[in-house]
């Protein structure tokens, strides 16, 4: 006989049945999972804000600021979903559909990515 593998209580039902109710799948997944949720919950939280400071600064498609006002407002630089080099040699480094080049003298050219609306 199969036993539940959170309570262990003897399990009746499907052959492949591996928790007794809802509650013991749910508090077996959570346990397994809670060492590394905290730090991907972090980096989330701090990507979903990068990328609310790059909308709120760069209303249209294109916009200007600088290191100070980005680093004022929280902006994490070492937290970027996805590099795109141009053709020129540039390097745009994007937090979802929102990047960013530096420019000159702690300049930044911030972009919307409008191909990822579809």
């Amino acid at each position: 006989m199969i036993n539940c593998q959170e309570c262990g209580k003897p399990l009746t039902g499907r052959v492949d049945k591996k928790f007794c109710s809802d509650m013991c799948r749910n508090s077996f997944n959570n346990r397994l999972n809670s060492d590394s949720y905290n730090i991907v919950r972090n980096i989330n939280n701090q990507l979903r804000k990068n990328r609310r400071i790059l909308e709120e600064l760069c209303p249209d498609e294109k916009s200007k600021t600088t290191k100070h006002i980005l680093l004022a407002k929280g902006f994490d630089f070492n937290l970027i979903t996805n590099v795109r080099p141009t053709l020129k040699g540039s390097i745009y480094r994007f937090v979802y559909d929102y990047g960013y080049l530096e420019l000159d003298n702690d300049f930044y050219l911030i972009v919307r990515d409008k191909r990822l609306e579809k």
